[in-house]
């Protein structure tokens, strides 16, 4: 039977996992935990209930279905009353005040993702994230963009999370990719075995690898894992003849410093032929949303956006090593 895997998101017509027009397929579970993480929802190795106010009508006119529904006293409750924004004009062109509407709200640590509060939100403002997919039937979902891939030079990019947490799917779906004849990327945090590295290495034609910190302590004090079995993966591509994208990003009070910035280029440099290229990826808030979703009961991190000329800055580092550098 085709191995299985917990997706959570299928983007096409994706342009910043690789090279051309790709269909990033993303996987739910991750064994990082980035306080500044734009995709939370990729964390967890399981189903979760997600909630978006926009689409709540308000536990009022739901006449509190949802809470009823739910079958784990205190895990949902009656939340705050929040701004119901009218989405189209009135008859006179003009955007109606806000009206009220209360919102149900998750408690995190009584809720057991049974999603039986998303069965009856019929507005789907209470939702599943994460779905089962069969290796093959992800296939030839990727496959109905193939016209955009041959035209761009683009492919298909397994992201996550971390992919190769799933092993067996990552595997099946990537070498069946490249029997197609699709170019594919792996996008990975490199905390892995590196058993799993070599065993996607033949159906990979390039890592996204992320690198965050050069200081294992401080990796581990903030991401919670140490950095060493992700630079040893990374040699390990490189001497194994992978090709790495190198993807830094830069945050605010955690990595960008100049000491960590030098460090890091050495390190890239030091990976010889096997780089093609390093981005820098500036920290933005575009992830605070989702946390929203997901109504965490716990801060958010939040920092102010990274000056352009001081990423500018940092680019020069690997560019006085001879490395190919772009800031996104």
């Amino acid at each position: 039977m085709s191995a299985t895997a917990l997706v959570y998101d299928i983007q096409g017509y994706s342009v910043h996992d690789g090279p051309g027009i790709r269909t990033t397929v993303f996987l739910k579970g991750c064994p990082l935990r980035c306080p500044w993480c734009h995709s939370p929802e990729s964390q967890s190795f399981k189903k979760q209930v997600c909630f978006k106010q926009t689409s709540c009508l308000g536990i009022e006119r739901c006449e509190t279905s949802c809470l009823n529904a739910c079958p784990t006293p205190g895990a949902l409750v009656r939340g705050e009353e929040v701004d119901d924004m009218p989405e189209f004009p009135d008859e006179s062109g003009e955007m109606a005040p806000p009206e009220k509407k209360t919102v149900p709200h998750i408690v995190r640590s009584l809720c057991d993702d049974c999603q039986a509060c998303t069965q009856v939100c019929y507005a789907k403002a209470l939702y599943v994230c994460g779905d089962e997919w069969t290796a093959d039937d992800m296939v030839k979902r990727v496959l109905r963009d193939r016209r955009f891939y041959e035209k761009s030079g683009g492919g298909v990019t397994l992201s996550g999370g971390e992919p190769l947490c799933q092993l067996e799917f990552a595997v099946e779906f990537l070498k069946k990719c490249k029997e197609a004849g699709l170019h594919t990327a792996l996008d990975t945090t490199g905390f892995v075995p590196e058993t799993s590295i070599a065993a996607v290495l033949p159906y990979v034609d390039l890592f996204l690898y992320d690198l965050k910190h050069m200081d294992s302590d401080l990796h581990k004090q903030v991401i919670g894992v140490p950095n060493e079995p992700i630079h040893a993966n990374a040699r390990f591509i490189a001497q194994h003849g992978g090709n790495l994208q190198v993807r830094i990003p830069v945050i605010p009070r955690f990595n960008d410093n100049e000491e960590n910035m030098g460090k890091t280029a050495d390190f890239c440099k030091e990976l010889g032929g096997a780089v093609s290229l390093i981005q820098l990826l500036p920290y933005h808030t575009l992830g605070v949303s989702k946390y929203e979703r997901l109504q965490w009961d716990q801060p958010i991190f939040e920092a102010p956006p990274m000056p352009e000329e001081r990423v500018k800055e940092f680019a020069e580092f690997f560019k006085e090593r001879g490395l190919n550098v772009q800031v996104h």
